[in-house]
């Protein structure tokens, strides 16, 4: 028997794996697709300077210098004055909902005290869990003010362009006034985990009984496929609350962010968020061959809810393709539940904007797994 290395029999074994990696056409498309996937969200989906934001104008003053002032905000590009509103409560529940990402609030007499050089002063609130988000707009502000009410000081009222920015404009940033990115971080590191774990645990259930051979005993049992999944799931729930109990114990003891809404709300979403992941994995494990396919069908879901859900890069900085693809991901609510719920202090009202498309996403994927399951029963 020849001991030596023997470059004829690699090939062989070369030649045998190239024929399987073709037969095994999801592996195949994985390879293709993940590294294209990642080179399209990071080229154009990834913006840490996004533009266009939603703003609501609070305008106790209608004179032409507050219209120039607005008027210049939005000429900025910075922001999108979507709407006006007209009460204080009104403004404060746009950005707790997370609807809108500043509040403009023009006083009164906001003409009268510019033209008399006393330097009228403007809020502008800003929802500022997100701190990157809204960094780029509020560093601008001084130079939009300059711009757009330079335009309208001309003739006698030219001299109050020597005065340093003839409008205070007060920037309060919301919920975050030090502007610790700690605070959007570890919170949203709940969805991420949760949604890595949840997925990728389960997608494993069913082909785990295939490949060990125990998928006959399952198929015998007198139980019906909801019977089944919820037996497969229920562990997985429990992981998933001590998982979150962990995340925001640490959050609080070693980071210190603030836990300003109730936690009995905070653990009745969960509940909805970690049946949502599970549901999606066991979908994904009911399509899967094996243990292998199972964990690159995982991967597809958890690079997505990584980038596109606001987690890392400011969701409104993406470009409107990559918001829609965000928009179908159970976690891109749930981070803007739990950073309401703990910076915030967001009740029911507050988030039920975010929490009905997690019911609903629950319902539908799990009637979808029921179908797949049932498939694979037959």
């Amino acid at each position: 028997m020849n001991d030596g290395f023997s470059f004829r029999r690699m090939r062989a074994v070369l030649v045998k794996e190239f024929i399987q990696l073709r037969r095994d056409k999801t592996t195949f498309g994985m390879i293709l697709f993940i590294p294209f996937m990642q080179l399209l969200l990071f080229g154009y989906a990834i913006n840490t300077d996004p533009k266009h934001l939603p703003a609501a104008v609070l305008a106790r003053d209608d004179s032409p210098f507050a219209r120039s002032f607005v008027a210049g905000l939005e000429n900025s590009e910075y922001f999108s004055i979507d709407r006006g509103v007209t009460s204080e409560e009104e403004a404060l529940l746009l950005l707790r909902r997370g609807t809108m990402q500043f509040i403009v609030t023009i006083p009164e007499n906001f003409g009268r005290d510019l033209v008399r050089g006393t330097r009228p002063q403007v809020l502008i609130e800003a929802d500022a869990t997100d701190p990157i988000a809204t960094a780029g707009a509020i560093a601008a502000v001084s130079g939009i003010v300059d711009t757009a009410i330079g335009h309208d000081l001309t003739g006698p009222l030219a001299h109050l362009k020597a005065v340093p920015e003839p409008v205070n404009v007060v920037v309060h940033a919301a919920y975050n006034p030090e502007g610790l990115s700690r605070y959007n971080v570890v919170p949203g590191l709940m969805g991420v985990v949760l949604t890595m774990t949840g997925i990728m645990m389960t997608a494993l259930a069913i082909t785990r009984e295939r490949e060990r051979g125990t998928m006959e005993n399952l198929l015998a049992m007198p139980a019906k496929p909801i019977e089944v999944m919820a037996g497969k799931i229920a562990p997985y729930v429990m992981i998933g609350y001590l998982q979150a109990a962990i995340i925001v114990t640490v959050a609080k003891l070693l980071f210190g962010v603030p836990i300003l809404g109730s936690l009995v709300l905070l653990s009745a979403v969960l509940i909805v968020f970690i049946s949502c992941n599970l549901a999606l994995g066991f979908t994904l494990s009911a399509n899967a061959a094996n243990q292998m396919q199972a964990m690159q069908m995982s991967m597809m879901m958890t690079l997505p809810s990584i980038l596109l859900s606001g987690y890392i890069f400011p969701f409104r900085g993406m470009p409107i393709w990559a918001q829609a693809i965000g928009s179908l991901l159970p976690v891109t609510y749930f981070m803007r539940i739990v950073r309401g719920i703990l910076l915030k202090g967001n009740g029911l009202l507050e988030i039920w904007p975010n929490l009905w498309p997690l019911f609903l996403f629950m319902v539908v994927v799990t009637v979808f797994a029921m179908k797949r399951y049932k498939r694979t029963l037959d």
